[in-house]
């Protein structure tokens, strides 16, 4: 996976669902393959799924972004 779609996995998964959903439909209208789409499967979220989302909203350090080159030199790599 390259650098950019990590960090667009990375921005959504800490947006809030409105947030997410307004992208959603960006991507929708943009690419309009709406075959493509109509094919992913929507799954809702089960307990521990909800359990994170409640972490990640709640929890200030959840928020924080640092780069992988930051973290990299964190980790001392």
């Amino acid at each position: 996976m390259t650098a950019v779609k990590e960090r667009i996995i990375g921005a959504v998964s800490i947006m809030s669902d409105k947030d997410a959903n307004i992208f959603w439909h960006i991507i929708q209208k943009h690419f309009k393959l709406s075959d493509t789409f109509a094919d992913i499967e929507k799954v809702e979220p089960d307990e521990t799924d909800l359990i994170m989302l409640k972490e990640i909203e709640n929890n200030p350090d959840c928020h924080e972004f640092i780069s992988q080159e930051e973290l990299m030199k964190e980790l001392n790599m």
